[in-house]
């Protein structure tokens, strides 16, 4: 049995944010996360992500707080219906037949197939796939007129397909509609480019696969509880196969180097930390110099506690897992997401007090606990 999470004391005053990783079929793990959190004292303010991410942050921005949990259990529920008639869960078939689905038929609700002979004859197809569907199951299933009533902060990246920059739609500085969360998961050569205001963007995922760092260094800051939802593990074995190379590969490339990412934000949030602390200590002649005037304007008196909760299979699940839309394989991803985060509520070490010289920390308890949650499923 889960652990009862201690109290949220009147202290522990920071918002929350929760940041998504884009991984496609992987996101009904952050869908498992959220159902936790929801339950918790630690409801977020701001919620941003990518790709499959950015489609859950509008799912739970895009909803009144009871009924977040019930719309993300809708579309996944939709979106893993079987592409064609009558087929069961089939245990270890199931793992294959997954994402054969998928590119063989699309899914519900999300993606459908381009007609074979307008790939090959036609002129102007960008994308194997179309996404009217995502379009019309967003319009139904998230209130963008809650999200632009800023109720709470809602950011998603994509990748302007031009200049190769990524760049954040963020409700705090324009109106969302549907496009705007389709853009941020519209992943090349599959899904099309999405055109807003007359420019094409793709999948933010392509340069980063977290909105992490744009929620860190957004001001005015403020302190801050980020859990972070990440699809891919950076860490993992070596491979002994090639299926597993393939699977490595994809795991290394889309996690943004999640510990590398994370590692240089804490630390630059120390610096800015630290620095505040030796301007106080500065006689006034001192403050007045053009160095301390410029080092006035990096520091920061917040603080960040990260909580990082990382999808990390037992079992080799091959280098389609994202593409793996099986109901059999979302029900496992959400499981596994309930129970990590019932695990990091239940130790709450971000309740411990910071260190004075520390401006960030970042916590994992599955990792520190030596306990990773299992894919029961057989490859």
């Amino acid at each position: 049995m889960t652990r009862q999470p201690p109290a949220r004391p009147a202290s522990y005053d920071k918002k929350v944010a929760i940041v998504l990783q884009g991984g496609g079929a992987l996101g009904a793990y952050q869908a498992g996360v959220y159902e936790a959190l929801s339950a918790s004292e630690y409801p977020p303010d701001w919620i941003a992500g990518i790709s499959i991410g950015a489609i859950n942050a509008a799912l739970i921005a895009g909803n009144a707080p009871q009924n977040r949990v019930e719309r993300l259990r809708a579309f996944w529920d939709e979106v893993t219906t079987p592409g064609f008639p009558a087929r069961p869960a089939m245990g270890a078939f199931d793992a294959a037949v997954g994402p054969a689905s998928a590119a063989l038929f699309g899914q519900n609700g999300f993606f459908t197939p381009r007609p074979p002979l307008a790939l090959w004859f036609g002129s102007g197809a960008t994308s194997f796939y179309d996404t009217s569907a995502l379009r019309a199951t967003l319009e139904r299933l998230v209130d963008f007129d809650r999200i632009n009533s800023r109720e709470t902060r809602f950011s998603v990246g994509a990748v302007h397909v031009e200049t190769g920059n990524l760049v954040y739609f963020d409700n705090a500085r324009m109106k969302i509609g549907p496009e705007h969360v389709m853009a941020s998961g519209a992943l090349p050569p599959g899904f099309p480019a999405i055109e807003i205001g007359g420019e094409e963007f793709w999948d933010g995922g392509l340069v980063s696969n977290t909105p992490l760092q744009y929620v860190v260094e957004q001001v005015p800051r403020r302190s801050r509880l980020i859990f972070q939802v990440d699809l891919f593990a950076a860490r993992g074995r070596a491979p002994k196969t090639l299926g597993e190379v393939a699977e490595r590969e994809k795991d290394i490339r889309y996690s943004s180097r999640t510990r590398a990412v994370t590692d240089t934000i804490r630390r630059e949030h120390d610096v800015r930390h630290n620095i505040n602390e030796l301007l106080e200590r500065l006689p006034p002649e001192l403050r007045e110099l053009p160095a301390s005037k410029w080092l006035y304007d990096f520091g920061c008196v917040t603080t960040m506690d990260i909580a990082h909760l990382i999808y990390r299979p037992g079992a080799p699940q091959g280098a389609t897992k994202d593409f793996d839309f099986g109901r059999q394989a979302m029900e496992t991803r959400w499981q596994a997401g309930l129970t990590d985060a019932q695990a990091t509520l239940a130790a709450s070490p971000w309740l411990t007090p910071m260190d004075k010289d520390k401006g960030a920390r970042t916590f994992d308890v599955r990792r520190a606990a030596g306990k990773p949650e299992r894919d029961s499923r057989k490859m």
